[in-house]
């Protein structure tokens, strides 16, 4: 005749909460070396699609006005690029190293060839102020 009520309430206990977040840690610390390893390989493709651009436009200045460039600017007013790229291991425009013709050269103009000036090495272990 009587009947019983039943208090139990619904939710998680305090031992399932524990084995779930337990689970999520070991799946961020596996995936996070992974997610990091492939921003440093996104940044070396771009450093280096900079650096062939970059280094495209100083060659097509030097073929079209018989003397290398002064400056990054200098290919920018000239039309050559449109904007100078931002280097992608120190995320400002102004951090490239221009780097002058050889000295027996009769070459005419500041600027040969261009550089990263990030400090540190890629992944295959070459500094980048070398590439």
């Amino acid at each position: 005749m009587f009947k019983q009520v039943s208090h139990r309430r619904r939710g998680f206990t305090l031992i399932e909460l524990i084995v779930v977040l337990a689970i999520i840690a070991l799946l961020a610390s596996l995936v996070a070396p992974r997610y990091s390893r492939s921003v440093d390989n996104a940044r070396e493709a771009s450093l280096k699609t900079s650096l062939n651009v970059m280094r495209d436009a100083i060659d097509k200045y030097m073929a079209d006005k018989g003397s290398y460039p002064d400056s990054l600017q200098d290919l920018v007013r000239r039309g050559y690029l449109r904007q100078i790229p931002e280097d992608p291991m120190t995320g400002t425009r102004d951090s490239w190293q221009m780097l002058p013709p050889p000295p027996d050269s009769q070459d005419k103009g500041r600027m040969a060839d261009v550089r990263s000036g990030a400090s540190g090495r890629g992944q295959n272990g070459e500094l980048f102020s070398n590439w």
